[in-house]
């Protein structure tokens, strides 16, 4: 039987395009529900307050960086949805006086332009301009880390790549965008020889930091949450990270409070990775082939999903 079209963007893949059954199995979890569908190799967190939520995602940049030696560089690959913990990142650095000098980061991804050519920082939303005016700028300058150990993917993405092999990532952080992706792994477009069927976990899993073209949901969500619903400042492609450097993270975390994406969605890509369907319309569904996956809720962002006329 043929998959559904997309009721969001028909020519391209997406969660809409799921067998109806495993949308309803999912749109029916409570909140306690929610929190029992851990495994081994897939755990799942609740946090009471949004002050324990951010520390604690704040904490895994220093426990990452605190394993980090001459002889065992170590770093953390990290989000810009969410953000507030950032801020926090710096604060935790400085207080305990922690020498950066050996450490690591990997941003997660960057924008690029019509002409292919990542963003600069002056640009509004760029990324790595928003991970050194919240964090790394904020950190003593004699406690950062050097230039060189601050990795984007804005140039190279061989060489960004390959530095997941030269460096131990110990944890990768995420959110959740609606269309359910971590960094932009978004679903594909549904041409070519994915008209029919997106591509096999398999087969995306193979992806390496790449230059992608964003779903029309992820440029609808970083206007709204980014840019004040202003939809012409979004640019359509973006450089990401991809399934290859993050199953080369001892940890991936995603990190959800309830502002990137909606109470169906929070539950929906925790029930297929608990259950074990992975799937290349949801991106974030893959993970269940990951060993070591965390996703961290505030409860009282989780919502419901129900009816409720506005």
């Amino acid at each position: 039987m043929a998959r559904p079209l997309s009721k969001v963007a028909p020519g391209w893949w997406d969660y809409t395009t799921l067998d109806r059954e495993l949308i309803d199995d999912a749109a029916r979890l409570s909140v306690d529900d929610l929190a029992a569908l851990g495994r081994p190799g897939f755990r799942v967190v609740m946090h009471d307050t949004l002050e324990d939520f951010y520390l604690t995602e704040a904490l895994e940049y220093i426990g990452a960086w605190r394993q980090s030696t001459d002889d065992n560089p170590v770093g953390i690959c990290g989000p810009i949805g969410p953000t507030e913990q950032l801020p926090l990142v710096a604060r935790l650095v400085n207080e305990l006086e922690l020498d950066l000098h050996g450490a690591h980061f990997w941003g997660m991804d960057e924008w690029v332009d019509e002409q292919g050519v990542p963003v600069p920082t002056d640009h509004p939303l760029s990324f790595a301009r928003a991970d050194w005016d919240l964090c790394f700028g904020r950190i003593d300058p004699k406690l950062r880390m050097p230039p060189a150990n601050l990795h984007f993917p804005t140039g190279d993405l061989a060489a960004y790549s390959r530095g997941y092999d030269e460096v131990r990532c110990a944890v990768m952080q995420g959110g959740q965008g609606e269309v359910k992706h971590w960094a932009f792994n978004d679903p594909p477009k549904r041409e070519g020889a994915y008209r029919d069927e997106p591509p096999s976990p398999a087969e995306y899993r193979a992806l390496a930091a790449r230059v992608t073209e964003l779903h029309p949901m992820t440029i609808i969500q970083n206007a709204r949450t980014s840019g004040g619903g202003h939809v012409a400042l979004v640019p359509r492609r973006a450089a990401t990270v991809g399934p290859v450097e993050t199953w080369k993270a001892d940890k991936v975390s995603i990190w959800q409070a309830g502002f990137h994406d909606n109470p169906f969605g929070m539950r929906l890509t925790a029930w297929m990775i608990a259950r074990r369907l992975p799937d290349a319309a949801v991106p974030m569904s893959l993970l269940a082939d990951h060993p070591n996956v965390e996703f961290h809720y505030y409860r009282p962002g989780v919502g419901a999903v129900a009816a409720e006329m506005h």
